[in-house]
């Protein structure tokens, strides 16, 4: 937003629809004066004006790569997803592929330690210095899969410590102190498996986009019935909804991401991993 960024090379995400004050992030992607964003699906943030030149960079899904893909599951399991035999897309290229053009480019002299045949090379690769990935080269055909370090983790009670030990510490959660007349907001990432609803409606609550998660006491209090309109305001902006009774302590509401993140205050981040704080305190009325 400063202008100090010459070059923003984007790989997949949306800063515009993950990032607080989605105003601001688009302030500042207009000011980069080259955008190069490589992705598989079309984002908003590849459409917002340039300040000069904008490059789209068209990939590959992992099932129309040479040799297929692979993912890793939140419990360690790597599936592998094969090719699917003469699906191409336009000029959509392996992720791969563009990575390796880009580096002979930069190292030309190196060119040659810098390539792939095919997905295949990259998981032998992967296989050979990647301890934990160990047997991810021989991840074949449809159904084949892996779990890093094993089906337990620190077996027969060995951990990864000095002394071979679990250590555990106490903790004290810090207290939760929300002004009067306010109520705490939570964006429902964790509850969407840290993704965006991709429907209008949640098939976990039923619950539409637009819907606030609010307890049935505080819609009382206020006066509110189901389906009602409502605006939540922050700090850092506001946020139009309508009224959902759910099953949610008193003095807490809900909203879907990345809609809530209107609501939030930039710079407001977890101090080791840098990661937003999605939540915030909101005053809300009827609209």
């Amino acid at each position: 937003h400063a202008g100090e960024i010459d070059i923003l090379y984007s790989v997949g995400g949306n800063f515009l629809e993950t990032l607080p004050e989605p105003r601001f992030v688009n302030e500042a992607l207009e000011r980069v004066p080259l955008r190069v964003h490589q992705d598989i699906v079309l984002s908003s943030q590849m459409l917002v004006e340039p300040a000069d030149t904008v490059v789209l960079l068209p990939a590959a899904t992992r099932y129309e790569q040479r040799g297929g893909g692979t993912e890793t599951s939140t419990e360690r399991r790597i599936y592998f997803s094969p090719e699917i035999p003469g699906r191409r897309v336009g000029e959509a290229r392996a992720e791969f592929d563009i990575f390796m053009e880009l580096a002979k480019r930069v190292r030309p002299d190196d060119a040659k330690l810098m390539h792939f045949n095919d997905s295949q090379a990259i998981r032998n690769e992967i296989g050979k210095v990647v301890p934990l990935y160990a047997g991810i080269e021989d991840l074949r055909k449809k159904g084949d899969a892996i779990q890093w370090g094993g089906r337990t983790l620190c077996k027969d009670g060995a951990f990864g410590t000095p002394d071979g030990l679990a250590h555990f510490a106490n903790l004290t959660p810090p207290e939760v102190l929300i002004p009067e007349g306010q109520f705490l907001m939570a964006c429902r990432r964790g509850r969407q498996f840290n993704s965006m609803i991709q429907a209008d409606r949640d098939p976990l609550t039923g619950a539409r986009r637009a819907d606030v998660l609010i307890s049935k006491d505080d819609g009382d209090a206020l006066g509110l019935s189901e389906g009602d309109a409502i605006v939540l305001r922050s700090d850092a902006g506001e946020l139009a909804g309508r009224y959902k009774p759910a099953a949610i302590k008193r003095r807490n509401v809900q909203v879907h991401w990345p809609e809530g993140n209107a609501l939030l205050r930039r710079g407001a981040t977890d101090p080791v991993c840098g990661i937003p704080d999605y939540h915030t305190t909101v005053t809300v009325e009827r609209a």
